[in-house]
């Protein structure tokens, strides 16, 4: 019986040096602050496999998040995977020493030499963190330089962030529930040539609550949509600005439902506001 074939997701170029990252990638934020023991390490190992299997490379941290970055590490680690994955991880604290002590150990608990992609998380002590981070940059130690907030109250100082340095990345808050990135800070980051991390896609759950038991619509179909998972998901990464958008899940039928949500056909901009009428009248 020959095996089922995997549809591969697409891929959305980093405006700042031009290299293809996958539009689905996977979050991390509580879900991957478990035990390190090899029971929680083999229920996730099938979880990160299915990502690259998918075609999927992005894995996004922080120290915030508990165990979460050691986790990501040891599976790392135990499958071989490093060099099909962009590993993104943040700094969380104030002070020049406290940062450098920090990302230090992310280093360590994420078991690699090189970071993909770093980021200052909550934009805290932003301008202190932004000096050690162009260092390990110079230094070859991290690719990638960025910013993240998770709320739109923090918008406007987003704003002023990406206008006063040059990033690679910003990573933010956007889905049907919660669409303010859209109004001015989606088309800034798309001027100023900086990739877009798409987190809370769900609404922490709330696109779900809203939509239990109710059929997707007929045209659906026509975007290759099976699931309601795989619409918002859809919705979010057919945005010209964005460039991936990273769900959390431990559970591995989440991570095919949502790594499909990447390949097949994208909505286009009438499509997009059809969806979200859609929604807006369920």
């Amino acid at each position: 019986m020959a095996e089922e074939q995997v549809p591969q997701m697409r891929r959305r170029n980093i405006p700042s040096s031009g290299e293809p990252l996958p539009v689905v990638g996977l979050g991390t934020y509580q879900v991957f602050d478990v035990p390190g023991s090899a029971a929680s390490l083999e229920a996730l190992e099938p979880v990160l496999r299915s990502l690259v299997d998918h075609g999927g490379s992005l894995v996004d941290s922080s120290p915030m998040y508990g165990n979460a970055e050691t986790i990501t590490g040891d599976l790392v680690t135990r499958t071989g995977l490093r060099q099909r994955l962009f590993l993104a991880t943040k700094v969380w604290t104030s002070g020049r020493e406290a940062g450098m002590r920090q990302i230090r150990e992310s280093f360590e608990r994420m078991r690699t030499p090189q970071l993909d992609l770093l980021q200052v998380h909550n934009l805290l002590d932003w301008r202190t963190h932004l000096k050690t981070m162009q260092a390990l940059r110079e230094e070859g130690k991290v690719r990638y330089l960025g910013i993240t907030h998770y709320h739109a109250g923090a918008y406007g100082e987003i704003e002023r962030v990406l206008q006063a340095s040059s990033w690679d990345f910003v990573q933010l808050n956007y889905s049907l529930a919660e669409r303010e990135a859209q109004e001015r800070v989606l088309p800034l980051a798309e001027r100023l040539g900086v990739a877009v991390i798409v987190n809370r896609p769900f609404a922490q759950g709330s696109l779900f609550a809203r939509t239990r038991g109710k059929p997707l619509p007929g045209w659906a179909r026509d975007i290759d949509c099976e699931t309601w998972a795989q619409f918002f998901l859809k919705w979010i990464v057919s945005h010209p600005a964005v460039t991936s958008v990273i769900p959390a899940t431990n559970n591995l039928r989440h991570m095919q439902d949502n790594a499909r949500a990447g390949a097949g056909r994208m909505p286009d901009a009438a499509q997009r506001e059809e969806m979200a009428r859609h929604f807006d009248a369920l």
